[in-house]
């Protein structure tokens, strides 16, 4: 099995699909792709429609879309164990799963991911918001789930993987937390699977101009 991914510094998307593998130690091959290159579109012609990042390539199946991918691992190769165990902790994961999907739009676009940096930005009122529903959330759930383990719902979830760029874009941008809500984005930034992410973003020098946003510090 392969997963196409792009550089790890920006690509939060990719994140997102190499943690439902990884975190759940599903073996699979890595091919990193250089953002924007020629490269990068040819690859992907071959098994997307979209020409998008991250792809899952299975066999003769080639599955796009991280939230696509992720269900497809969990189905797959986990027997379900990706999402909470009680239906109505699993209605809820997937609910916040799609709404970091479909939503926040305002802070991926003004906060995008970049692992290397450190950046100073003025948000907007909407990015503000989004801010605020995220860690609302994160003290909701953590506050619920805090005597099972130290995620969104306790034991690491797919929810889990599509927060984690979110919890590299809060270092970038000094976003500070309090209470459960920054025990949480320690736990994270501390996962095994999030360091080594982390560690070859650190080690890539691919510059994208549309995501250095903001100055730095």
């Amino acid at each position: 099995m392969k997963l196409i991914i792009a550089n790890k510094n920006y690509s939060s998307w990719s994140l997102r699909g190499w943690l439902a593998l990884k975190a759940f130690d599903v073996p699979f091959e890595e091919i990193k792709l250089s953002l924007f290159t020629e490269d990068f579109y040819n690859t992907l012609s071959l098994y997307s429609p979209v020409q998008k990042v991250p792809v899952l390539v299975d066999g003769d199946l080639s599955v796009w879309d991280s939230l696509a991918i992720a269900e497809y691992v969990n189905e797959t190769y986990l027997s379900g164990k990706g999402w909470p165990a009680e239906p109505k902790k699993r209605a809820l994961a997937r609910s916040v799963v799609a709404e970091m999907h479909s939503g926040y739009s305002a802070l991926r676009n003004e906060m995008p991911m970049n692992c290397r940096a450190k950046r100073k930005i003025e948000l907007s009122q909407r990015a503000q918001q989004d801010l605020e529903n995220i860690s609302h959330l994160w003290e909701k759930l953590r506050s619920q789930h805090q005597n099972q383990g130290p995620y969104l719902f306790g034991d690491f979830s797919l929810a889990d993987a599509f927060f984690a760029p979110v919890a590299f874009r809060f270092v970038t941008y000094g976003i500070e937390l309090e209470g459960v809500a920054k025990d949480y984005h320690q736990a994270m930034l501390n996962h095994p699977a999030m360091q080594e992410w982390l560690a070859d973003a650190l080690n890539e020098t691919d510059i994208v101009e549309e995501d250095e946003a903001g100055e730095p510090v």
